[in-house]
């Protein structure tokens, strides 16, 4: 995790250090996690393993950065980008995907409270991670059924890979700017939710243009 200078901030960089950080790390991974399962926790693992961004993992969550973990994350993303511009294996990952990706966020938030014990450190893991990835899956479900049903599917796979650089861009600003995660959360919220809408109202344009 960062590390603050408690010369400047005295007491108060314990607890940024030791709690406020890492919320605002977790909630920015959790929320990546919940458009892709395997990408955010392999930036993690790399970011860890070569010492990226200052980030430092819970003892117990180590093995996230040893290399079989981050072999077998980069299949597993690789198997996901691809398979999620798949027609029906898409919405088959976005169903898994209510029940893996509150987990993986879990896991993620849990792995960078490093400063706890292993116990407090995976209650606030499920706290921070587990409904911000649950939330931002089912709003891509809403989306990619949207998106389906307005486009007979043809549209997904560039929604797909929206996600994809969504959830990326999401990761780094969780490393780079952690304080700024709660505004970038609420703006990929709005961009979602706006995009949904545009789907929807595409299939009344095309009507109302065949009427014309």
């Amino acid at each position: 995790m960062l590390h603050l200078d408690s010369t400047t901030l005295g007491p108060a960089a314990g607890i940024l250090q030791t709690w406020v950080l890492p919320v605002l790390l977790g909630l920015g991974l959790a929320s990546a996690t919940g458009l892709r399962t395997f990408l955010p926790l392999l930036m993690l693992a790399l970011a860890a393993r070569f010492g990226l961004f200052g980030i430092t993992l819970n003892e117990h969550l180590a093995w996230i950065g040893s290399v079989p973990a981050i072999a077998a994350l980069a299949i597993a993303a690789v198997a996901e980008f691809a398979g999620d511009k798949i027609p029906v294996v898409d919405h088959a990952l976005t169903v898994m995907g209510a029940f893996v990706r509150p987990v993986a966020g879990a896991i993620a938030a849990a792995s960078v409270f490093a400063g706890l014990d292993p116990t407090t450190a995976a209650v606030a893991g499920i706290i921070v991670g587990a409904p911000t990835a649950f939330a931002f899956n089912a709003v891509q479900g809403g989306t990619r059924l949207t998106s389906t049903a307005t486009t007979g599917g043809l549209g997904n796979p560039v929604l797909s890979f929206i996600e994809d650089v969504l959830s990326f861009g999401m990761v780094l600003v969780a490393f780079l700017a952690p304080i700024v995660v709660p505004i970038v959360l609420i703006v990929f919220a709005v961009l979602l939710f706006r995009l949904a809408n545009r789907l929807r109202e595409r299939p009344a344009r095309d009507r109302a243009a065949g009427a014309g």
